[in-house]
């Protein structure tokens, strides 16, 4: 394949069209990385022969927040699009026949093949998709054009002035930056001394260039000030242009985009804080009840820890300031680090990883530049245990590493002998074995540490998944456990919010001997002595949401923290023992507790004809999300309570799922028909209860309001059981016609 940026790093906008025809002409793929507002003016890649197109949104109305968190956009032509990662959004129906949306493509742990994975591409930033997307919503494609115009007008006025000024400028064609040839290492220099102390920030390199690009927020004032330095206060004559650069006809783009009526309708602020309102509405939140996700840790995220996002001191800073004007980050990542070096019992911390995906495979990749250090690079092999989360073979593959699976045990440890007899077999070539402790059955490995002996005995590291830290804070840690390295999926035991699948954040803690192998960086300078290359595209990854959890750890503090795992395990238990004699709990340990999660088996409903996906659908009815359906097993629900929850809550959801085992043995006895019945028809939606038209044999009550408390306040699902494989022939969200969703408004 070819990779190209357009504009490239300095600026300049090529025309690589012709280079795109020779690389299909022999077979290669061209890949476009495009900044996105900039497409508002130029041809967009899919239009001069690029096979895929990928970039960051941030200039869509996204702050900084010193290198993130941003939403990347990946597009690609329809021949690929099986091929993606991650998951795309597509049109389906509902049992009704209206309009649902669901996922169509997903690549998700469940999903994942693990012999054969490719794509550890997990953490979907949505939070920060959808700023971007409601930046496009009320801007619209006039909007966003002319703010596009703007930023170009302006650039082009500089270039006036400094041409004026009698400065070359090296970009023929350009959007929004300009390289400026200072003449000399002296010149450079003096002009930097000049800029910093009028407390303005440009890129210098090859000591000679100087970089200026601007955005949305410069003003003529700005460009004036600018100016000023330059021409040391000489006067010139630049007016903004429109016109700009003067692009070529090949470079101008003419196509429409952003036609679909959503961007076109809702452009003063009192329509689109009616449309967001709307939108959220149809979310089901913690602010309406538990959300009992197993594997997600779906816990409280207090005000407090949130409000300093929202603080412009941290918010506006980009990733490449000198390091002397982030000392209040510098602080918090100092903090953070040697807070979680603490809580995980390892030396060395890196916050670069964005992640739980990507911290996977830098644990992988310090593993193997440890192994390389050592003259032992051939060691390839990952043994994982069948039990595992599926981006861990994922992220194995990724690395480059070979995946040998070890078998797991009827009662879902890991079966020892197996791992201890492939661990011997293949001890030339073992690198690490990746293990989720506790495991993702919802059980404590009694034989982790046992585990961990004899992957060092035959000379491999232990790579440990931190999916479910949450169980282990201030109880245990991965370095007491003998593991080498852990990734932390902040979002789980420190409270960053999942955002309907990110931000998230991987950051990964490692032992004295990988300490000097931890994530560098191109242009700050970061990780250990002998550092791999850098994971992310910040220093410190997506920095401004790591405010959030470094808060939380201080006002929890150590006594806090450990309260809130005694917690979670508690509130896990309780609801096993509550729901055991209706629910069979699938793995228990040796005194048959579980951990912080647990899960039921509903296989055995299956003689009723009632699947688990009937009882998932049935809880929306009661207001609940449904917990985690069959992952890891098959046909089962995996429940994760969190310390936020309060035995009230506890209490509400057990109640629900022992009135819905009323309802299967309803359908047992043939008190409900097995057929039409309240699961087999779950969710309903308002839209059918009041429906002139009602035809089940059940009444209106008992499929809306099972319980007496849903009568004082009900969350409504917007759709009902959505035909999944209609969905899946029809995944793509076709646009239409803005005249269309007009004549209908009207």
């Amino acid at each position: 394949a070819i990779l190209v940026q357009y504009p490239n790093a300095d600026g300049e906008i090529k025309d690589y069209k012709a280079l795109f025809e020779k690389a299909h002409a022999k077979g290669i793929s061209c890949v476009t990385a495009a900044d996105i507002l900039s497409l508002a003016l130029l041809t967009p890649p899919g239009e001069f022969g690029a096979d895929i197109a990928v970039g960051n949104t941030q200039r869509l109305g996204v702050p900084r927040g010193y290198g993130g968190p941003h939403a990347a956009y990946f597009a690609c032509k329809d021949e690929f699009r099986r091929l993606m990662p991650g998951r795309i959004i597509g049109i389906s129906v509902d049992r009704h026949g209206n309009k649902a949306y669901r996922m169509a493509l997903q690549t998700r742990e469940q999903h994942i093949r693990r012999e054969k994975a490719t794509s550890n591409i997990c953490t979907a930033q949505v939070l920060l998709a959808i700023m971007a997307g409601m930046y496009g919503v009320y801007h619209g494609p006039v909007g966003i054009k002319t703010i596009a115009t703007k930023i170009h007008g302006f650039t082009a006025m500089l270039e006036s002035g400094l041409k004026q000024l009698g400065y070359k400028q090296e970009n023929k064609y350009y959007f929004d930056t300009l390289k400026i040839d200072a003449g000399s290492a002296e010149k450079l220099n003096e002009l930097k001394k000049k800029f910093e102390a009028a407390e303005i920030n440009l890129r210098y390199f090859d000591d000679k260039y100087i970089g200026v690009s601007l955005d949305e927020t410069t003003t003529e004032k700005d460009v004036n000030e600018l100016l000023n330095i330059f021409g040391n206060g000489k006067a010139v004559n630049a007016a903004f242009s429109e016109n700009g650069t003067g692009l070529t006809d090949t470079l101008k783009r003419t196509s429409k985009y952003m036609q679909h009526p959503v961007f076109n309708i809702y452009h003063s602020e009192t329509e689109v804080l009616r449309y967001m309102k709307k939108l959220e509405n149809k979310d089901l939140s913690l602010t309406l009840s538990m959300i009992p996700l197993g594997s997600c840790t779906m816990k409280l995220n207090a005000t407090s820890e949130m409000i300093p996002v929202t603080w412009p001191e941290f918010g506006v800073l980009h990733p490449f300031i000198p390091v002397n004007q982030a000392e209040g980050y510098m602080e918090i990542f100092k903090g953070l680090e040697s807070d979680l070096a603490e809580i995980t019992g390892f030396p060395a911390v890196s916050l670069q990883p964005n992640s739980g995906a990507q911290g996977e495979y830098s644990g992988l990749m310090v593993i193997r530049a440890y192994l390389n250090s050592i003259g032992q690079a051939h060691r390839n092999i990952v043994l994982i245990p069948a039990s595992a989360h599926g981006t861990n073979p994922a992220s194995a593959v990724m690395a480059g590493m070979k995946v040998v699976v070890v078998k797991t045990m009827e009662h879902g440890d890991i079966d020892v002998a197996d791992l201890k007899a492939k661990a011997e077999q293949y001890k030339d070539n073992l690198g690490a074995l990746m293990v989720t402790y506790p495991s993702t059955h919802g059980v404590f490995e009694e034989s982790i540490k046992n585990i961990c002996e004899i992957i060092h005995a035959n000379g491999g590291q232990v790579y440990m998944d931190g999916a479910n830290l949450n169980a282990q804070v201030g109880l245990t840690s991965p370095g007491s456990i003998g593991a080498d390295v852990c990734h932390i999926n902040l979002h789980k035991p420190f409270c960053i919010p999942h955002g309907g699948g990110g931000p998230g954040m991987g950051q990964i803690a490692v032992a004295k001997n990988l300490a000097p192998f931890l994530p560098g960086h191109s242009i700050v300078k970061t990780g250990g002595e002998k550092a791999i290359h850098a994971v992310s595209a910040a220093p410190w990854g997506s920095s401004s949401i790591l405010l959030i959890s470094y808060a939380y750890i201080r006002m929890m503090g150590g006594k806090g923290l450990t309260e809130a795992t005694k917690a979670a395990i508690l509130n896990a238990n309780y609801i096993a023992s509550k729901l055991n004699d209706e629910f069979k709990v699938l793995y228990t340990g040796s005194n048959d507790r579980v951990a912080h999660e647990m899960i039921f088996d509903m296989r055995e409903f299956k003689k009723s004809g009632i699947e688990v996906g009937d009882i998932a659908k049935r809880l929306m009815d009661y207001g609940f999300h449904a917990p985690t359906v069959s992952f890891p097993v098959p046909g089962t629900l995996m429940v994760e309570p969190t310390e936020s929850e309060s035995k009230y809550e506890l209490d509400r959801f057990c109640d629900a799922m022992l009135a819905i085992k009323k309802e299967i043995l309803e359908i047992e006895t043939g008190t409900a028909d097995k057929a039409d019945n309240v699961l087999k028809n779950a969710p309903h939606t308002a839209f059918e209860i009041a429906s002139d038209s009602w035809n089940h044999k059940y009444s209106r009550e008992k499929a809306a309001y099972p319980v007496a408390g849903l009568k004082e306040y009900k969350f409504w699902p917007s759709v009902a059981r959505i035909d999944d494989a209609y969905g899946d022939r029809n995944f793509i969200c076709a646009c239409e016609p803005i005249e269309s969703y007009l004549e209908e408004t009207v």
